[in-house]
């Protein structure tokens, strides 16, 4: 695949992933959010203010106070006086009798020239009056397209049927045109032009109709040459065109007039609504919710407030989710809020569940609701303080859901049960590292629900008794145990189904134990070792700009798995032996070389790695250039004294560039701990420009042109790579400002470096 097609299914995917940055889908999900929190809301906010339910019978005859709007029987009016609209046609004045007249006009003048030949002639008119009848159709369209008359949809049939009803005249007609005289011409222009003209002067739909007309016309006629009626005949049938088209946006707009010009449909005064004992069906309850024939008059005021609670409740998320951007590694995409609408939606469904097992009776039940599972998704699949600030949230909907309690809106008891224990898992799994501490969670959660519940027992020291406490410390360590269960089982649904790596599972992949690790380490120890590194450079200076640092440390023990493929073709495995690309041609050592990203990506997809994995594979080296490769491939033509049957991007890598941080970065560490590996004695300054010329020899190479890092971060970044390989390679790095290196022994030092490798400066 060459880089072109690299960069056009780089294109094609970001026009694909654009979804997750659209404005509009975010205005929709924002719509769906605040419609979501109103729907759970609704039946605990809003009051009842009929006697009738949906499903039940009527107690008695109800019947039409006065005339009542029939909207379904109106739609349906509506619906068949806009079936029974035809299609409607436009009759264009295309005055076809000048189309003819014009082509007689242009025989006249051609059959006049001597200087044009028979045969010239006979090519011309071949050519050129079939052309004129499409001419003169999209003449006419030309000047009548900008007056608003006619629609774009009319023009296109009108060329479409044309073109589908064009007649051909004979060759034989072609052949006598040019022997037509002055005078036979003259006598034919008015003859043809009254033929077409009384022919067109009617609709036509069909061209073929008219055309079968104009044989017994020109019979008919005062031409008395057989050879001026054949041609008239030929000319006059060329000119007919259909007149009468079908106008699509003519038929929408007289269906829309259907549709309003047909009366209202009313119930009378008097008529029957509801016969007595019928059953009340929701068709029924809405025609006299509508109409106010309820018992009570319908207060709009809780509708108009629950909407404001639901707008401030989404409000206040979506406005500090735009303000943690750039704060934390959380980044407000349509993708990330789908996931949270889902997480807050069971949630919800959770909460109701519940809420139907409970009563005023049996309040305690309500303590089951695994009302923290919400927070501990959000902390591992998302971000830390949108944590905190969602289990405020999910606090409110408890404190109304769970409420039992008529004639108040919240319940304390409920909403300071679920911000407890919300907060408490949070501050047991921000920092989880294995599957287990979502156990240690569910235990502090019981914990910390239990000692919520029993302080809310002793503030009411009245009212509480030995039996109801043991029921709410029961049901609150139930609660705990069932968030956990729920948190542990929708874990790897939200991971495959998002593409989440959490940190659980970042730190699964680490284990040296896995299968692909282990491969590494056994097979390729040099590149493990150069793995290890290069994750422990990436890892900080992700962390120094805000991405994820782990999994640019799990993306770094991955990303050199290809070359377990041949592995004494690159140069940390080449302990003790001669370096293999010295006996071999310099495009099959790049072949090499560049293969082993895409081996690793073919690899990590057999082992059913998550993608973001993938991707650091694919792309740390992006479209760098091997150029000790290519300058070798150069020196071997010269030899040979051969002109060089390759170029640059030849011995390029395949692609694509880093499309994320994480990606770039591991990019840059790669290289940074590959080129202070090949220097013998490394010096702070020698480190410190290898590090500057890598970032910006890709930085010049546009190695970062479809990812987000900022010069800024670039900066850091540096700063960061160099402080810490101070520390990873102190014992080998001199310090004194005037150790310096020859140029010779740096030249060879790169040249090491590069032979089967991926230093930094060669990419």
């Amino acid at each position: 695949m060459t880089n072109n097609d690299q960069q056009r299914k780089s294109t094609v995917s970001s026009r694909i992933a654009g979804w997750k940055h659209s404005v509009a889908v975010r205005y929709v999900l924002f719509v769906l959010l605040v419609v979501m929190l109103y729907m759970s809301l609704a039946p605990k906010l809003l009051p009842e203010t009929y006697d009738i339910a949906v499903g039940l019978p009527s107690e008695k005859e109800i019947l039409a106070p006065m005339e009542i709007p029939n909207t379904k029987a109106t739609l349906k009016a509506q619906e068949e006086a806009a079936e029974k609209v035809g299609q409607v046609y436009t009759i264009l004045p295309l005055r076809n009798e000048a189309l003819v007249a014009q082509m007689l006009d242009r025989i006249f003048r051609l059959n006049q020239d001597d200087q044009v030949s028979t045969q010239d002639k006979i090519k011309i008119y071949r050519e050129e009056l079939p052309q004129r009848v499409k001419d003169h159709v999209q003449n006419f369209i030309m000047n009548n397209r900008s007056n608003g008359v006619y629609s774009s949809t009319l023009f296109q049939e009108v060329t479409q049927r044309v073109d589908e009803q064009q007649y051909h005249i004979s060759e034989e007609t072609f052949i006598k045109i040019p022997r037509l005289t002055a005078e036979d011409i003259n006598e034919m222009k008015p003859v043809a032009a009254d033929i077409v003209a009384r022919l067109t002067a009617d609709p036509i739909v069909e061209a073929q109709t008219a055309r079968a007309k104009v044989a017994e016309m020109v019979s008919t006629s005062s031409l008395s040459k057989r050879v001026s009626r054949e041609v008239v005949q030929e000319l006059a049938r060329l000119s007919i065109t259909a007149n009468k088209f079908y106008d699509e946006e003519a038929t929408k707009a007289a269906k829309v007039e259907a549709r309003e010009n047909t009366p209202t449909v009313y119930i009378k005064q008097g008529d029957v609504l509801v016969e007595k004992g019928e059953k009340i069906t929701q068709e029924m309850y809405t025609l006299l919710e509508k109409n106010g024939l309820l018992k009570d008059e319908v207060n709009y005021s809780p509708q108009f407030g629950l909407i404001l609670l639901s707008l401030l409740m989404s409000a206040g998320l979506i406005m500090f989710m735009r303000q943690s951007e750039g704060v934390s590694r959380f980044k407000y995409n349509n993708a990330q809020f789908i996931m949270l609408l889902l997480i807050i939606l069971i949630m919800i469904v959770s909460m109701h569940v519940i809420d139907i097992l409970q009563n005023e009776q049996r309040p305690y039940i309500g303590y089951l609701a695994p009302v923290a599972t919400g927070a501990m998704l959000i902390t591992l699949l998302l971000d830390l303080p949108l944590a905190y600030i969602s289990s405020i949230m999910f606090s409110i909907l408890a404190s109304i859901i769970l409420n039992v309690h008529k004639g108040q809106i919240f319940d304390f008891q409920f909403g300071f049960f679920t911000f407890v224990i919300s907060f408490a898992a949070i501050f047991a799994i921000h920092r989880a590292s294995q599957r287990s501490t979502l156990l240690k969670a569910g235990m502090m959660i019981c914990l910390f629900g239990s000692l919520a519940v029993f302080t809310l027992n002793l503030i009411n020291n009245n009212e509480w008794t030995q039996s109801g406490v043991l029921y709410d410390l029961g049901f609150a360590v139930a609660g705990g145990l069932l968030t956990t269960i729920l948190v542990i089982g929708l874990m790897p649904f939200f991971e495959v189904t998002f593409g989440i790596l959490s940190a659980l599972k970042l730190v699964e992949l680490s284990n040296p134990n896995h299968p692909l690790l282990r491969k590494l380490l056994t097979e390729t120890p040099g590149t493990y070792h150069h793995s290890v590194m290069v994750g422990n450079l990436s890892e900080a200076a992700a962390e120094a700009i805000g991405a994820n640092g782990l999994l640019c440390r799990v993306g770094s023990y991955y990303h050199d798995i290809g070359k377990t493929k041949r592995p004494s073709y690159f140069i940390e495995n080449q302990n003790n032996m001669e370096n293999p690309h010295d006996y071999i041609d310099p495009k099959l050592s790049k072949s090499i070389i560049i293969a082993h990203a895409r081996d690793g990506v073919e690899m990590l997809k057999e082992y059913k790695l998550p993608k973001p994995i993938r991707d650091i594979a694919e792309q740390h080296h992006g479209t760098t250039f091997l150029h000790y490769f290519y300058h070798k491939a150069l020196r071997l033509a010269e030899e040979q004294g051969v002109e060089p049957d390759f170029t640059e991007d030849d011995f390029r890598y395949m692609g694509p560039k880093a499309q994320s941080k994480e990606a770039a970065v591991v990019g840059i560490a790669d290289s940074v701990e590959a080129a202070v590996r090949s220097l013998r004695k490394p010096t702070v300054e020698q480190v410190e420009s290898m590090i500057e010329k890598i970032i910006k020899n890709r930085l010049d190479d546009h190695q970062f042109n479809e990812c987000d890092l900022t010069m800024r971060e670039l900066d850091i970044v540096a700063q960061t790579l160099k402080e810490t390989v101070m520390g990873i390679f102190h014992s080998r790095i001199e310090y004194p400002e005037d150790i310096k290196k020859s140029k010779e022994n740096e030249e060879k030092d790169r040249g090491q470096g590069v032979n089967g490798s991926t230093t930094g400066l060669e990419q």
